[in-house]
């Protein structure tokens, strides 16, 4: 095994032991007090539990999971699909992403997410689906209905960022449209029969939709680079009408994250819950905070914590990243279930598939700008109008070259007016 490889294999292994191996410690006689603490102070929601499609509260994995859904604006990887749709057009590289997530008791969720950027143009598919086994007995504990029940959400995603520029990193717009399932297996009568159909009259299928504006800017930046340190974001999340009378889980997300320090990244999101079908019966607003570092150039760590009434979690998680592959690990802790040892573990791999040339145009602009530079230092003006002109061909929006032509011109045209006096006075 390589260093780099036992080096990581180290660092899993020193996060995860203590978690798989939770049932010798004593951690649920502490986790119940602090269950009980947070509920003395936040209290009970009433009216949780009242929304149609719980798969839609449930994150697919990855980064955002790992910071327990402060991911608003940080939307930096593929997993941004369910946390703002307006991420698409300001992603780095496109990706495309699967994630297992083994979640509350028997269930499981399949998620997979593609994302592309054309310039200002993001766009994105995704999906996920949940399932669980769904078994009836009768009284004499014989198995009298079997199957399962499952749910899933299909994602289609575009966004566009809009007055992008050189000093302004833009203000992006985005767009999710989503169509949802859920399909019942069949269920017996009084007298143990199974009912034909029965299971579809409690299915469902139902369309919705994510609005999403995000932008990027600096704000007391502790480190030189060209990223902004700082994003700010508006969700409105799963828009649309009722499913069987049940609303939809819809929630309007405030969010902001801050770099302080290239490596860290810290993210605070917080959501007011809007039942549409009664305000009043509307589940109470919650926080998430998030923190994600880049420990080195292939291993990063997250964590977060979700303030929720009745429902706070405490996420953790790592991403190892080799060549163009991450695979990401998280472990999820809630206040609604004892530590287990696989229980609330996702697990993602994640392919990087480029930046369809941004770098390589990127540096190419840069170097044609300082190539400019140089020739105007030597007086070789020429020159550095064509190289200034070719940057600008490149990328017209790349300010500094408008501005260096800006100032050739001015030059030449005193220059102008200078000799046509000198003529004169001839």
């Amino acid at each position: 095994m390589s260093r780099p490889a036992k080096t990581v294999l180290t660092a899993v292994l020193l996060i995860f032991f203590p978690l798989f191996n939770a049932n010798t410690l004593d951690f649920n006689d502490a986790y119940g007090s602090i269950a009980d603490y947070l509920s003395a102070i936040y209290g009970i929601d009433d009216n949780a539990g009242l929304t149609a499609f719980p798969i839609l509260n449930i994150p697919m994995g990855g980064r955002s999971e790992g910071m327990a859904g402060a991911f608003a604006a940080v939307s930096d990887d593929a997993s941004f699909l369910e946390f703002n749709p307006a991420g698409s057009s300001m992603l780095q590289n496109s990706e495309f992403a699967l994630f297992h997530n083994n979640w509350i008791a028997d269930s499981k969720i399949e998620s997979i997410s593609y994302t592309n950027r054309f310039n200002n143009f993001g766009f994105a598919a995704g999906g996920k689906w949940l399932y669980l086994p769904f078994t009836e007995y009768n009284i004499y504990g014989e198995r009298v209905s079997g199957g399962y029940y499952s749910e899933g959400v299909a994602i289609l995603n575009a966004s566009y960022n809009f007055l992008s520029s050189y000093y302004f990193y833009g203000l992006s717009l985005g767009i999710n449209l989503k169509g949802a399932f859920r399909i019942m297996p069949d269920f017996t009568d009084d007298f143990d029969n199974v009912i034909g159909g029965s299971g579809m009259s409690q299915s469902a299928i139902m369309a919705m939709a994510d609005i999403g504006l995000l932008t990027r800017f600096d704000f007391l930046k502790g480190f030189a680079a060209r990223e902004k340190n700082t994003s700010a974001a508006l969700v409105i999340r799963n828009l649309g009408p009722p499913a069987l009378d049940e609303p939809l889980p819809t929630s309007a997300t405030l969010a902001v994250s801050y770099k302080p320090l290239r490596p860290l990244t810290i993210a605070i999101d917080f959501t007011v819950p809007l039942n549409l079908m009664d305000f009043s019966l509307s589940e109470k607003p919650f926080a998430s905070l998030g923190i994600s570092a880049n420990i080195t150039n292939f291993l990063s760590m997250r964590a977060g914590f979700m303030y929720k009434a009745g429902s706070s979690r405490l996420n953790i998680g790592s991403a190892i990243t080799f060549n163009n592959v991450g695979i990401d690990i998280n472990y999820t802790v809630d206040l609604l279930t004892q530590l287990q040892p696989l229980n609330r573990v996702s697990i993602g791999v994640r392919l990087n598939l480029g930046d369809n040339g941004r770098k390589k145009l990127s540096d190419r602009v840069e170097e044609l700008y300082f190539l400019g530079l140089e020739a105007y230092s030597r007086r070789d003006f020429i020159n550095a109008r064509i190289c200034w002109e070719e940057a600008l061909r490149l990328n017209p929006g790349y300010v500094p070259a408008k501005d260096s032509l800006a100032m050739l011109d001015g030059r030449e045209g005193l220059s102008e007016r200078i000799d046509d006096l000198y003529r004169m006075d001839l």
